[in-house]
């Protein structure tokens, strides 16, 4: 049952991701080769902290109200019907039964029409108006008639004419009984001239004329209330198009930093954010009494900072005024319930409620931030022997992965604590484990100097990187799942392509050789790397040439004065967050007054 369950989750997820995947994968390989990454950076305006003006987004409207979801509806079959999308559109109006579905086809069908009276396409005009009300509407149906009757007296055909007139005008006799109409329409059949009866005396030619049965067609469609007229709830026209507009303008605003000039939007797939390559030191948090393994910001937003120590605590601070808003773990606080031993990595929720933590006492704890229980450790999962070293959240937020001493990769349900799979196959402990940005494979690394790729679902391992020269202390991918980046005990990171199953860059400079974990991840945009370093600095390489661009604190007596363990990079709220062996947190962003790092030595 857990399985199928799991299996579910991961079709969702890969659906749901196809589009995102490719779109990066198209971005990855054109990725900007030349770009002066500092003149990019430059081209940034620090514009203050992001506001937070409304306060919860889900209360702005009910995303589950049928109102809201009809209102989706229609824009999107808006986009379509602008764009000509028309089977698309029945499939939508099928599978939706929307109200207005009816009337948006009626619509589509209202334009043809219009078209085909002004190009004199009767036979096709007929067609569409059996598929509309419009073929019960006797008094249009009446006047299309005359319409082409006159056209055939203009052009000498009497006989199709007179064709006509006893077929098709004479059952429809009353609606132009008005001034007797019907008997000049007769009398047409005897004359050399339309004008020459005195009811068509101001004809002006077939163009004149079907111009105005068009417009005495538009101006019935907006008179009438009935099934054939336009939703009285009109949809502003391109609206789908001005709401998204109105998001990256929104986003744009609301971010730490805005572009010189107006920036050109290449993807709409992802949230706007203006490049930003960190070269000062903002804020350092203080509290800790013993060194800090690992730090997240906390949910996609990040204004919350989640640090784990070597004093068993968890700290959550503000990312602004650098306050500790909370401490996990501490009965001296208050908290209880927290970890005997030091805490070597953490993980947060997408939504930022919860947080899971990965201990020396062989347990991992979830935390719950948005509770007001006194003791928020909702859970403990038990499972592992000796230290765990690594715990993420999978993409659903239903289900963690861990790894440790133990050498084994454990996939457990959030939701229940039940241990669902273990996955077992490396030599060594298991330094480091993630979910790939499809959710359906689990990678890690080890101590063994190995990288290996896990199926979710049958617990295979499907394969084995293994080029490393020293121990994994870290694995990341990039959100297309095409980059694969590896930091090891060799003083090197590493960027593999998936694909080729090769790695085809390094980045070096740091030092990482102790028995630490020292750990990298991507940067902006991906096309940065950042990541610790014993050294007490925090690097910053170009992802496309694997040049050092920065070394966070060599000119900044805020510098970390013993190992930088991570650095993590949130793009919500353009900041660089790292931790440290000297009990600190610290974040980094970009100062136009500050200089760019210039140390010959680097």
């Amino acid at each position: 049952m857990a399985d199928s369950a799991l299996l579910s989750e991961i079709q969702l997820l890969s659906l749901s991701s196809t589009s995102s995947s490719t779109s990066t994968s198209r971005q990855d390989a054109n990725e900007n080769d030349n770009v002066d990454l500092t003149e990019k950076a430059r081209a940034a305006v620090y514009a203050g902290p992001p506001r937070r003006t409304i306060g919860n987004d889900n209360a702005i409207f009910d995303h589950d109200d049928p109102k809201i979801k009809e209102d989706v509806i229609r824009m999107i079959v808006q986009y379509l019907q602008d764009e000509g999308y028309v089977a698309s559109i029945m499939t939508i109006q099928d599978e939706t039964s929307v109200r207005f579905a009816e009337s948006l086809r009626n619509r589509s069908h209202f334009k043809r029409i219009k078209a085909a009276i002004l190009d004199g396409e009767w036979v096709e005009m007929e067609k569409l108006v059996q598929k509309t009300p419009l073929k019960d509407h006797k008094h249009f149906i009446y006047a299309v008639y005359k319409q082409q009757y006159l056209e055939l007296i203009e052009q000498l055909e009497y006989q199709k004419a007179f064709a006509l007139l006893t077929k098709k005008l004479k059952p429809l006799e009353q609606m132009g009984s008005l001034h007797n109409e019907f008997k000049d329409l007769c009398y047409l059949l005897t004359c050399k001239s339309i004008q020459d009866a005195a009811f068509f005396k101001t004809w002006e030619g077939v163009a004149s004329s079907r111009e105005k049965l068009v417009d005495q067609f538009s101006s019935m469609l907006e008179i009438e209330n009935n099934d054939i007229a336009v939703a009285r709830h009109e949809v502003q026209p391109q609206r789908l198009l001005h709401l998204l507009k109105q998001a990256v303008r929104y986003q744009i605003e609301f971010s730490r930093y805005h572009p010189k000039v107006v920036p050109s939007v290449p993807t709409l797939l992802e949230d706007y954010s203006c490049f930003v390559l960190p070269n000062a030191h903002k804020t350092t948090f203080r509290g800790h009494r013993s060194n800090v393994k690992c730090v997240e910001f906390v949910g996609e937003e990040g204004t919350q900072i989640v640090s784990g120590s070597s004093d068993n605590t968890l700290r959550v601070w503000d990312v602004e005024d650098g306050r500790c808003v909370r401490v996990l773990g501490d009965g001296e606080l208050g908290s209880g319930g927290g970890h005997t031993s030091r805490i070597w990595d953490v993980t947060s929720s997408s939504s930022g409620d919860f947080i899971a933590s990965a201990s020396g006492d062989s347990t991992v704890k979830f935390w719950n931030l948005r509770g007001s229980n006194k003791t928020p450790c909702s859970a403990t999962l038990a499972g592992h022997e000796g230290d765990v070293y690594s715990v993420k959240y999978h993409q659903s937020n239903n289900y963690v992965v861990t790894g440790g001493y133990d050498k084994t990769v454990k996939l457990w349900d959030a939701r229940t604590g039940v241990l669902l799979r273990t996955f077992s196959g490396h030599k060594s402990s298991v330094s480091r484990v993630i979910f790939n940005p499809l959710g359906n494979l689990v990678i890690s690394g080890s101590k063994d100097s190995t990288l290996k790729f896990w199926d979710l679902v049958s617990g295979v391992c499907v394969k084995t990187y293994s080029s490393h020269l020293g121990e994994v202390t870290s694995v990341e991918m990039n959100k297309a799942g095409s980059f694969l980046l590896s930091g090891s005990k060799d003083n090197s990171n590493r960027l593999w392509d998936v694909r080729l199953a090769r790695p085809i860059r390094r980045f070096k400079g740091h030092q990482n050789t102790s028995k630490n974990f020292v750990r990298a991840s991507f940067g902006p945009d991906e096309s940065l790397v950042v990541g610790g370093s014993e050294d007490g600095f925090v690097y910053i390489w170009d992802t496309a040439t694997g040049e050092i661009l920065q070394r966070l604190g060599s000119h900044s007596p805020e510098s970390h004065t013993d190992i930088a363990y991570r650095a993590v990079w949130n793009a919500h709220q353009s900041l660089l967050v790292s931790c440290s062996h000297d009990c600190t947190v610290k974040t980094w962003w970009y100062d136009e007054q500050q200089m760019w790092d210039q140390d010959d030595d680097i």
